[in-house]
This record gives C-alpha cells, sequence and structure tokens, in this order.
C-alpha cells in the first residue's frame, strides 16, 4: 500500500508547541514512514491539551481523509499525558493488538514500558496510533506495528478478501 496512504505525524509536547524543544520523534517518524514509501501530508506540534488533540486528530480524518495518523507523545502518567485520553474521545474503536505488541516489545527493553498507555485505534476508515514521545521509543514502536500497517489499512479501506494465505 506504501505509496498510496496518506500519513499524518501528530507530536504532541508542550515544549515543541512553544519552540522549545526540536521534535527529534517526529524527524524520526517522517523518515521512517517516507523511507517504505508512505506520502507524510501532514506534520504538526500540538500542546499536551486533551481538546487539541482530540480536534486535530478530528479534523485530519474528517477532513483531510488522512488513512494513517502516527501521535507521539503523551502516552505515560504524568498529569499533563493526555493522548490516550484524547483519543477515546474520538475513535470508533481500539486496536488493541498493536498496542499490546509495542508494549510487550517494549518490555524486553524497559520496565518503564509497562507504564504506558499507549492506544491504537480507527476513526472511519483511519487508522491512528499513538507512540511515546522519546525519538528511540518512537522509532522502535513504529518498527513493531510497521509489518502489519499494510494489512490494516488495506481492511480499513475496504479490501474483504480473507486474511489467510
Amino acid at each position: 500500500m506504501g505509496n498510496k496512504t496518506s500519513v499524518g505525524i501528530l507530536t504532541i509536547s508542550d515544549k515543541g508547541s512553544r519552540g522549545l524543544r526540536k521534535d527529534e520523534s517526529g524527524d524520526i517518524l517522517v523518515r521512517t514512514m517516507e523511507e517504505k514509501g508512505y506520502s507524510v501530508l501532514k506534520r504538526e506540534i500540538v500542546p499536551d491539551d486533551r481538546r487539541q488533540i482530540a480536534d486535530k486528530l478530528s479534523s485530519w480524518v474528517d477532513k483531510d481523509g488522512l488513512s494513517l495518523i502516527i501521535t507521539s507523545g503523551g502516552t505515560g502518567l504524568s498529569p499533563t499525558d493526555v493522548t490516550p485520553q484524547a483519543m477515546q474521545d474520538i475513535i470508533d474503536y481500539e486496536v488493541p493488538g498493536m498496542a499490546e505488541a509495542m508494549r510487550a516489545a517494549s518490555l524486553k527493553k524497559t520496565p518503564h514500558a509497562m507504564i504506558s498507555r499507549a492506544i491504537a485505534g480507527v476513526r472511519k476508515a483511519s487508522l491512528i496510533i499513538n507512540l511515546p514521545g522519546s525519538p528511540r521509543g518512537a522509532g522502535e514502536n513504529l518498527s513493531v506495528v510497521l509489518p502489519a500497517l499494510d494489512h490494516a489499512l488495506s481492511k480499513l479501506a475496504g479490501d474483504t478478501s480473507d486474511c489467510a494465505t
């Protein structure tokens, strides 16, 4: 699917939104997705604000028709980490296997993975995946879900063929 897929990269960071921190995670995500043949059409940084996150995700799906949105940041336990709540506000349903796979892979590297609240979900025919805010964590977690992306996006686009080959 790759190059036919419209992608948005949304970084959630108070400091990044004020220009006080370079968006290294966003850089890694854009580079990885473009190397894999995806078309990154949108990239923005918003503060750790539940309404702003939800509004941006909804707009990118409803108005811009993006097939895939990858977020970075706001998935931990601090009071400002509200990305999962914003996701719950706007998705139709979760795709728990993606988040479970990311946490399982991350647990092999750090016990801190167990406090991740990242989720993946669907709004209309768009897949939205939360990744950690650290550049390393974002890149590693993206590598976990990449092998399943084309198939997931194909199914969301209406493919009704059998999954078994």
